[in-house]
């Protein structure tokens, strides 16, 4: 349940390509061999844009349980979590996920609920969008302007992280499960991006806008990797602590694999798609020149399958609270669980 980071966003792409044609040096999972067909990759969310793709984290689950739901939906924020009665609104013309639980669980017995929420709430996209513009356009740094706001948001998107909780335990009460007859997980979110010190392109020319689809500076980069996304981490963290949920935590994740990262590379016709090799975020394509732009800077095919991995793990421990890390030079596998103190 939730946003973007579990719906499936940006599956369509296993690594990045700046082959713009065909199969975009085997990028591009949505090639027919003659088009492009999103449905191949997000059926029919592809109209709807809430974009579930079939390598979506909940994916890794299949054979551990009988049936697999994916309710999220990229763009999501609390408020679409919240059942309708108390404050939930409909999103991409579907009813609150809560409201869709409820559907679920009247007929199946729920062992899992895995939810990444907050991001929106807490305007991640507009940050991102602000900081590549003033890469692009103003070039200035976007962090001094940019975590006043996340200050300012962060208290009540955690709150509605929290009372998302709240809905989700409602629905299966309602439903007749008791709580220690399922699990809920709330995840923390990737890095898509480097260290400035760990970014393959220089800051000063465009090989981060033309080339890498990483229009950062330094001090951005830096910001986004060591202060943004843990902040985000440790304040969902504190909301699992106080809601009693287990935690993921993503925050590392992807570490080396971020797009642009100095340890990952682009698929060319000579340099094939590969987990261990290729990077595992969506560049920013502000042009729309390979599918969507909401895919920017979300997991891609191979982000996914490791995300995946991670719920697997977690889904398979007998704690509660963990970080997943992936080990450097091999694929998807070679994610691994670490404790969280």
């Amino acid at each position: 349940m939730g946003d973007s980071f579990i719906s499936g966003e940006a599956g369509r792409w296993q690594g990045n390509s700046l082959t713009d044609s065909g199969s975009r040096d085997g990028t591009d999972r949505a090639w027919t061999g003659a088009g492009y067909d999103p449905r191949r990759v997000y059926g029919d969310t592809s109209v709807n844009g809430c974009h579930r793709s079939d390598s979506a984290p909940v994916s890794a689950l299949a054979g551990r349980a009988d049936v697999l739901v994916n309710l999220a939906c990229s763009g999501a924020r609390t408020e679409n979590v919240f059942r309708t009665a108390h404050g939930g609104k409909a999103y991409r013309g579907e009813a609150p996920q809560a409201d869709r639980l409820a559907a679920v669980a009247a007929t199946h017995d729920i062992e899992l609920i895995a939810l990444s929420v907050g991001g929106n709430d807490l305007g991640f996209t507009e940050i991102i969008t602000a900081c590549a513009k003033d890469y692009i356009i103003w070039y200035s740094y976007c962090h001094d302007d940019q975590q006043p706001v996340v200050d300012a948001r962060i208290g009540p998107a955690m709150a509605g992280v929290g009372k998302a909780v709240d809905e989700i335990r409602a629905v299966m009460s309602a439903a007749g499960q008791a709580p220690s007859s399922y699990r809920i997980v709330l995840q923390s979110y990737p890095s898509p991006l480097p260290r400035g010190a760990e970014n393959r392109y220089s800051e000063s020319g465009w090989d981060r806008v033309t080339t890498g689809g990483c229009p950062f500076w330094d001090g951005d980069s830096d910001w986004a990797r060591d202060q943004l996304v843990p902040q985000l981490a440790d304040r969902l963290r504190g909301v699992a602590t106080a809601k009693g949920t287990g935690f993921l935590d993503l925050r590392g994740a992807f570490q080396g694999r971020e797009v642009c990262a100095s340890a990952s590379r682009q698929v060319t016709a000579t340099r094939p798609a590969s987990a261990a090799t290729s990077e595992w975020v969506r560049w920013i394509d502000s042009d729309g020149t390979q599918g969507p732009v909401q895919e920017s800077m979300h997991p891609n095919h191979f982000g996914q399958l490791a995300l995946g991995r991670c719920l697997a793990l977690a889904y398979a421990a007998s704690t509660t609270r963990h970080a997943c890390r992936n080990t450097p030079g091999a694929g998807t596998s070679g994610m691994y669980l670490a404790p969280l103190s």
